[in-house]
């Protein structure tokens, strides 16, 4: 009765809040979605002292959005799937479903982050080289950087975006160029951005500056694809040490499910396979900190 009892609450509250989103889609106007563009990823919001800096820096560096905006709706269905996994399996389903979700969007969030980090590196030296190119034609250096930018294509384009804003809201390209480089915590941008603030400061040869630099990401471009060749079995075997116990498990269920069954339907069953789905999680997690630092 219990259960029947918490899927009518499930189903209603998810009812109450399809409903909820609807009548809100339709008093939202064109312009108040246009404007709610345009807003998107000001500089001043990020340095608002809120608890939910952390979990927006992350999802902006993934390219992901402002999370807040949706944050009820999901901790409201994060809440929902925990009655559901409680109702229908018990204890265990309950602790499951509160652990392994944040789990999954963190290595989400963190996987699309590193993807798309690399792509935007990939990306920097033909910013650089048609930046060292306006400069040679003539144009200064402001000008060729945001050239550069506007030349440029996606994810790089869309991420240095931000720096286009700063410069319009009145900040100075390096300082818009360190905030920019700050965010995404990658010495290619740091150096970036230490030397546009040099030349800034000092003046100097900025296309000479440029073009060492565009070097040196190529050089380390080329430096970690040997370390990714040479560490390429030591990944592999991680791989497999992860992959091995839920291959062992997926074939009792196909071979001999009731040999799974039994033990999830026992006490102490359910306690064993609980441990054991810890130590899985614990063990991947291991294996992924020392790849991350190959």
């Amino acid at each position: 009765m219990l259960k029947v009892l918490l899927l009518i609450l499930v189903c209603l509250t998810l009812f109450g809040l399809s409903a909820r989103m609807f009548q809100r889609g339709l008093r939202q106007t064109a312009t108040e979605r246009v404007i709610a563009r345009l807003t998107q990823g000001q500089p001043q919001l990020l340095v608002q002292k809120s608890s939910w800096v952390g979990l927006e820096r992350a999802f902006l560096r993934a390219g992901l959005g402002r999370p807040t905006e949706r944050l009820g709706v999901w901790l409201l269905l994060w809440a929902l799937g925990i009655v559901i996994g409680f109702a229908l399996g018990g204890w265990p389903g309950l602790l499951v479903l509160l652990a392994v979700p944040p789990l999954l969007l963190r290595l989400y969030v963190g996987w699309r982050y590193q993807r798309r980090l690399k792509r935007m590196i990939e990306q920097l030296p033909q910013l650089l080289d048609h930046t060292v190119r306006s400069l040679k034609s003539g144009r200064t250096l402001a000008d060729a950087v945001l050239g550069g930018i506007d030349a440029a294509e996606d994810p790089l384009k869309n991420a240095m975006s931000r720096v286009q804003r700063n410069v319009q809201l009145g900040v100075s390209l390096p300082d818009a160029a360190s905030d920019f480089a700050e965010l995404y915590e990658q010495e290619e941008f740091r150096l970036f951005a230490l030397g546009l603030k040099v030349n800034h400061r000092y003046g100097g040869n900025a296309s000479e500056l440029l073009e060492n630099l565009i070097k040196m990401i190529r050089e380390r471009d080329q430096a970690a694809r040997q370390l990714s060749a040479m560490t390429g079995e030591t990944r592999v075997t991680a791989i497999v040490l992860a992959g091995l116990p839920i291959s062992l498990a997926g074939y009792f269920l196909l071979s001999n499910p009731q040999y799974l069954l039994a033990m999830w339907h026992d006490g102490s069953g359910q306690i064993m396979l609980a441990t054991a789905f810890g130590l899985q999680v614990v063990g991947c997690l291991a294996l992924w900190r020392m790849l991350r630092s190959l």
